[in-house]
């Protein structure tokens, strides 16, 4: 096993508009055919429903029904599994982001910047902690779609313990505004000088929005490595630790980087 790789899955989907069981038959398909083919499978924001504000109708438990799907996926096929869902939790409801381990341990990440525009933030309660996961050796930051816009979220730290290796944005981006997201992938990227994968959806959701895909991986300079749009694709890859250090070692861009501290 390379410890200076790690081989990643992005899983490009339609999605049943509010239809659990569609969907999650449909990903455990997809999730199947890669097994012994990659260590990481990432599903886009709210691949069991959709971009929803039904939170009162269509939220889990974490003793639910998809995270334990998500266990059992992650279990039989010895993969990361990771995309967000609607969680319920102290009668709040969250945009969760599960990192399901193929020990069936997982990290949570409940998405900060809740999209307005639609209403977000009237049904679901912002997150305030980031959540960095570890998997061979390599650090990733897990981000959820409207977060892609805020760069100071997303920001490496002049903390070592806090930087990461790769960026990663579970997405539900609608085909209107595709410019901004591939603009916006490019800059995170060059920006944090790390390898970014943004995983978006496909078809058109039950309030008739339009999504393109256009999933993407990008490498530490923000050159596009894949990017996929208007088909169903798994874009796999592996991502190399020796490139990322001899980019950076390279142009040590990150020294001169400014100093912040975020305050909730």
């Amino acid at each position: 096993m390379n410890l200076q790789t790690l081989t990643v899955s992005l899983v490009q989907s339609n999605l049943f508009w509010e239809n659990k069981m569609a969907n999650l038959e449909m990903f455990a398909d997809k999730i199947k055919m890669l097994k012994g083919k990659t260590e990481v499978v990432i599903l886009p924001e709210m691949f069991n429903t959709g971009f929803s504000m039904e939170a009162g109708k269509l939220a889990e438990t974490m003793d639910g029904e998809t995270v334990s799907w998500m266990k059992r996926m992650a279990v039989e096929n010895k993969i990361v599994l990771t995309g967000s869902i609607i969680i319920k939790e102290s009668h709040q409801y969250f945009n969760r982001l599960i990192w399901m381990l193929p020990n069936g341990n997982f990290g949570t990440y409940d998405k900060r910047h809740l999209f307005s525009y639609a209403g977000e933030d009237q049904f679901y309660t912002p997150g305030n902690k980031r959540f960095i996961a570890s998997v061979k050796g390599w650090k990733i930051n897990c981000l959820v779609c409207y977060d892609l816009r805020f760069p100071v979220w997303s920001r490496q730290s002049s903390l070592v313990e806090n930087n990461y290796d790769v960026l990663l944005y579970v997405a539900n981006w609608p085909a209107k505004r595709s410019d901004t997201w591939k603009a916006l992938l490019q800059a995170r990227a060059i920006e944090n000088q790390c390898f970014v994968l943004g995983v978006n959806r496909l078809g058109k959701d039950g309030n008739g929005h339009l999504y393109e895909g256009e999933s993407s991986i990008l490498d530490p300079m923000g050159n596009i490595i894949y990017q996929r749009k208007d088909e169903e694709t798994t874009l796999t890859y592996t991502l190399s630790k020796e490139m990322l250090i001899k980019t950076r070692d390279h142009f040590p861009f990150l020294k001169d980087a400014d100093d912040f501290t975020i305050i909730n």
